[in-house]
């Protein structure tokens, strides 16, 4: 019995979180439904470190759905490179459903509450589905589930503002869904196969023909939408703003790494990054706009006078970082880019886990507002204080394993330019979270500022937070266990293994 449930994990990951969204809609009582989605990630996360240890031990699972062999049915793939993505996704939504009870309780009807955990928990199997699927048009439909279930958490935020932002995040999602869709329906009739390892065999034979290039092209598009790549991030700084905090922290440490993990596996696995990078200039492009975007969106950044609104242009940025990573097309770039999705979702996890946690005592985000919360609230605002430290990072924390990581690829390719755009917007960030520590330890509140309730936020909310920021620390302290994943998982993608 229990050999059987080993073996059907691969489908259960998925299927279970979605199994859980229609019990916590009949459960209906806040504390029945927080206590359905609390079992159910932790269940889930417990499968991912599973997966992660069994695939690193005895190598890639191949599970047929339904027990339909491939190409004809749907298959999922638990590889080193997705194993990676797979455990954060899934560890992310276990620490947030710690952080979630408080911090939703303060922001949401008591009514509504249960809606927000059965969208989480939706959310969840979408981008977990998008993880683990080997089929195109079941990653698009993964997808949808994911954004969908977005739009409907952004809309819940506190603030009408919140509705325009979901608005805004819908007509960006939807074109860039559609997108993907034509560029998956364009591979699919020139190989009449949606199977991404039967694409990769299939799709060389057709390579000079536009209808592929345009293909290449939709895809990369469409999910450059889904990631907020500069020029498709114009949804993202008010989406993260005006969410409520604990569904900020969640998709901002999981939604775009996973929109870019499925961008990496469909040039590296689907098309073939010789295709991409050699015969077409799409690294030269990606390079281009990632550059910009570590510039740009850092400098707007440090104009920003709200804290999450000021860690959201920060994601635009460190998109820019990620993206960098890939499109130098070696080994050394991919796996700095696998790193910085990880290190980089830990570390604004614990970032927007931290506002919201100020944002529950003071119930304000402005960070004239915030003045002087460092006396009031210390163990929160050092938990800022040090993930802000690792993202500009500090040597001692996982932002700076990144960067590190990022710039020894970058050197030994020869891109000298996008090494310096790199330290450049690194001392931006000193700017611009130097901003944030500034009032909170050094500026007087202001005497209109509104009345703080005095103490820390609930314990819970405390523990999720250091969690991630403990993570971070010693991920900085000891980081070859993660080097030596991601090296692997590189080195696999980019030889055609897994």
């Amino acid at each position: 019995m229990i050999a059987h449930l080993v073996s059907q994990m691969p489908i259960l990951v998925v299927v279970l979180p979605l199994l859980t969204v229609p019990l916590v809609v009949l459960a209906y009582r806040a504390f029945a439904a927080w206590a359905l989605y609390l079992a159910s990630t932790w269940i889930v996360f417990a499968m991912a470190c599973a997966l992660f240890a069994r695939v690193a031990a005895q190598g890639p699972i191949d599970y047929a759905v339904g027990g339909w062999a491939p190409p004809f049915g749907i298959e999922l793939v638990i590889d080193s490179f997705n194993a990676v993505v797979l455990l954060l996704v899934a560890g992310m939504a276990a620490v947030s459903s710690i952080y979630a009870r408080a911090s939703l309780a303060r922001e949401i009807d008591p009514e509504r509450l249960y809606l927000v955990y059965a969208l989480m928990l939706a959310c969840l199997a979408g981008l977990i589905g998008i993880t683990v699927t080997g089929d195109a048009f079941n990653l698009f439909v993964f997808l949808e589930i994911s954004s969908l279930s977005s739009y409907a958490l952004i809309a819940m935020g506190p603030k009408r503002r919140a509705l325009l932002s979901s608005f805004q995040y819908l007509i960006m999602g939807t074109v860039g869904g559609t997108f993907l869709l034509i560029g998956v329906g364009l591979a699919y009739m020139m190989t009449g196969t949606l199977n991404m390892a039967d694409l990769a065999t299939r799709l060389p034979a057709v390579f000079d023909t536009r209808t592929c290039q345009a293909a290449l092209a939709f895809i990369v598009v469409g999910l450059s939408l889904k990631a907020a790549l500069f020029p498709a991030h114009i949804w993202l700084p008010n989406a993260y703003t005006y969410a409520p905090s604990s569904v900020t922290a969640f998709i901002a440490a999981t939604s775009t790494k996973v929109a870019v993990y499925a961008l990496i596996r469909f040039v590296f696995t689907v098309f073939g990054a010789g295709y991409a990078f050699e015969q077409l200039p799409l690294n030269q492009v990606l390079l281009g706009l990632s550059a910009i975007a570590m510039i740009a969106a850092s400098i707007a950044a440090i104009f920003q006078t709200d804290v999450k609104r000021l860690l959201a242009w920060s994601s635009v940025a460190q998109m820019g970082y990620i993206v960098t990573g890939f499109a130098l097309a070696s080994a050394a770039g991919l796996s700095a880019s696998l790193v910085h999705i990880v290190n980089h979702g830990l570390i604004k996890g614990a970032l927007f886990m931290a506002v919201g946690a100020m944002a529950w005592r003071t119930r304000t985000t402005s960070i004239n507002d915030l003045a002087g919360l460092g006396r009031s609230m210390p163990f929160t605002s050092a938990a800022f204080v040090v993930g802000g430290l690792s993202l500009i990072g500090v040597p001692a924390t996982a932002g700076f394993i990144s960067k590190w990581a990022l710039l020894s690829a970058i050197l030994a390719a020869g891109h000298y330019l996008i090494a310096a755009l790199v330290l450049i917007a690194s001392l931006l960030a000193v700017i611009y979270v130097g901003k944030v520590v500034e009032a909170l330890y050094f500026r007087p509140r202001d005497a209109d500022a509104p009345n703080h309730e005095a103490g820390e936020a609930p314990i819970a909310m405390q523990i999720a937070t250091w969690a991630l920021i403990a993570l971070n620390i010693a991920i900085g302290l000891h980081a070859s266990p993660e080097l030596v994943a991601t090296a692997r998982a590189a080195h696999a993608l980019i030889g055609g293994g897994a």
